[in-house]
């Protein structure tokens, strides 16, 4: 799994755990839409740190609360 992947399959983890959608992403967060649907459909190389930063920001995680994660092992080069 490449590195934008595991952050999308994260993204989609923690909504679900929390019950939430995309959408509060953008509502609570100010997140553009149009970035939430690139890395939940890992359309981008690369997600900005500050991108990550602003989502777990929302969700109420740490970042290392975002990379503790089984996602995260084994990623490709």
């Amino acid at each position: 799994m490449k590195l934008t992947e595991a952050i999308a399959e994260r993204v989609k983890e923690l909504l679900n755990e929390k019950g939430l959608k995309p959408y509060y992403l953008f509502k609570v967060g100010g997140i553009p839409r149009s970035t939430i649907s690139d890395v939940l459909n890992v359309k981008k190389k690369k997600v900005s740190s500050d991108t990550i930063y602003q989502i777990c920001s929302t969700l109420g995680i740490s970042l290392a609360d975002f990379y503790t994660s089984d996602f995260f092992e084994d990623l490709d080069d």
